[in-house]
């Protein structure tokens, strides 16, 4: 869309902080007012909206697409939410290892095991790991701790979660990031490690980049968010 306004800015709303174009506040796409609980983030979101010259596209609200999520999507499907996260334990590619070649099960343990062993002890969820790609039963109080952990998150830290853990392809990862255990690039590298390595051998083309890129967009923008959120 064209921008049809000239400035952004925060104003108190109810338990937090809303984002106004020209004093008139934004709302979601279901037509919820945009509401977020701190102003460190409201400010964010503000500075989305002000950066955009000619055309607004989502791509360059990353902020603000994320609250909306959490608006629209987990407030009123919470409990499908969390169980779509919490799902992501039962296949999470941490466990899931190459036979071969050495090199690769190499960096694959370096990189995953102690991510591995660091939800044993944050969640008491022990996890199976295996070699190749056909599924294991993971233990189901390991699922339960994963889901019971997922669902002490509030609406926004969810949506931040639910974005993070498709982009991983992991819960353990994105939990790893949301818990402050790894960082926006280190996530990145962990959940593209099978990836980096074929890359590194056969080289890249321009829509596996493009793809990459994205994933790497959607991580930053939810580590982003959460940090905003605690400011």
């Amino acid at each position: 869309m064209k921008r049809f306004y000239d400035h952004a800015d925060i104003m108190p709303a109810g338990p937090g902080y809303g984002v106004a174009l020209d004093g008139k506040p934004i709302r979601t796409p279901a037509k919820r007012d945009l509401i977020v609980p701190t102003a460190t983030l409201a400010k964010a979101i503000a500075e989305e909206w002000n950066a955009g010259k000619g055309d607004i596209r989502a791509e360059e609200l990353p902020l603000t697409q994320i609250a909306n999520t959490a608006i629209d999507r987990v407030s009123p499907q919470r409990s499908l939410i969390v169980r779509q996260i919490a799902d992501y334990a039962g296949t999470d590619l941490v466990c899931y290892r190459a036979a071969r070649p050495p090199e690769l099960t190499a960096r694959q343990s370096a990189t995953w095991q102690p991510l591995v062993d660091w939800a044993v002890l944050r969640y008491d969820a022990p996890l199976e790991i295996t070699a190749g790609v056909i599924p294991i039963a993971q233990p189901p109080a390991s699922l339960h701790a994963f889901a019971a952990a997922v669902a002490e998150y509030d609406d926004f830290a969810l949506a931040a979660l639910h974005l993070a853990t498709a982009a991983c392809g992991s819960l353990v990862i994105a939990l790893a990031l949301v818990e402050g255990r790894l960082d926006a690039d280190q996530a990145f590298a962990a959940s593209q490690l099978d990836e980096t390595f074929q890359i590194e051998a056969w080289g890249e083309d321009l829509e596996q980049a493009q793809r990459r890129q994205a994933l790497a967009g959607d991580i930053t923008a939810a580590a982003n968010f959460l940090s905003l959120m605690r400011d």
